[in-house]
């Protein structure tokens, strides 16, 4: 799944959540060329910052040249994530509250779900109407009916509902502007706070990962020791890799896995990086 390009995001809005009723001025929208983001780095809001697997000073071998190579292979930006991410899913003449509403729907359906489908359930409720008081005035089944088939569509029915009236009651019918609100909605991780604090508030807050982030960081050895979770590699990524290089390696990455890194029979033949992957080497 993906987002927003780093370089490709909104304007800058500092940390911090609106007031209840006090509505957010700053607008999600799709510039046409790469602009500077600031980097505003959230603590984990569960308080794991003690468990970070790195030393200070650790970096990977060769990551350097590495990333060079995955640049290369994805300088095409063809992957489904670059045409259906998140960041193309909401509507450019929408007013920006309702923007960013759309960019964290989208965020929650894509959990679990491939691009092509998550884009499909947006492109119908964006049809049907896709503000917070529109979806609290749709039924259950209704709303079912829209976002069916994306994954565990039962319980992400209950999550929008719940997290749109979250919405209107204390954000006035817009979305938090910190990882610490986001992640306290119902149905929004980590990995979609971080995405919509870049997406919807042009702010990089962390790194967000997903399961195709884990999965190459490990495959690389881009942590020091194997990590089991997605919050894991998170911690064990922003311990080391260069601020300046958060924004983009969500993206980057997500499309090297849905192209040649893949889960299963990974394309180590056609990549850049067989030579200096152990785990492409352990296959050899």
């Amino acid at each position: 799944m993906h987002t927003l390009r780093a370089g490709m995001l909104t304007r800058s809005r500092s940390r911090g959540g609106a007031p209840a009723g006090e509505k957010n001025p700053s607008p999600v929208k799709r510039p046409h060329k790469v602009r500077r983001l600031d980097m505003a780095y959230e603590e984990d809001p569960e308080g794991e910052k003690g468990d970070r697997v790195q030393a200070p000073g650790w970096e990977p071998q060769d990551w350097r040249e590495q990333l060079a190579n995955i640049r290369a292979m994805r300088s095409r930006r063809d992957a489904p994530v670059d045409q259906l991410g998140a960041e193309h899913c909401y509507d450019t003449g929408a007013p920006p509250e309702v923007q960013r509403y759309q960019v964290l729907l989208s965020l929650m359906l894509s959990s679990q779900t491939k691009d092509q489908v998550t884009a499909g359930a947006m492109q119908r409720l964006r049809a049907h109407g896709l503000t917070v008081d529109s979806i609290l005035q749709t039924d259950e089944g209704t709303l079912g009916q829209l976002i069916y088939p994306v994954g565990f569509w039962r319980s992400k029915v209950k999550y929008i509902k719940q997290t749109s009236a979250i919405l209107r009651q204390r954000y006035n019918g817009d979305i938090p502007a910190s990882v610490a609100e986001l992640v306290a909605l119902p149905g929004v991780g980590p990995k979609m706070a971080h995405l919509a604090m870049a997406i919807a508030w042009g702010t990089v807050s962390g790194i967000a990962v997903d399961t195709h982030v884990h999965r190459i960081a490990n495959r690389l050895r881009w942590t020091k020791e194997v990590t089991k979770s997605p919050e894991q590699t998170r911690a064990a990524l922003e311990s080391w890799l260069p601020r300046e290089l958060w924004s983009e390696v969500n993206g980057l990455l997500v499309g090297f896995g849905q192209q040649t890194c893949l889960p299963v029979h990974p394309r180590c033949q056609a990549c850049l990086n067989r030579r200096l992957c152990p785990a492409a080497q352990g296959r050899a």
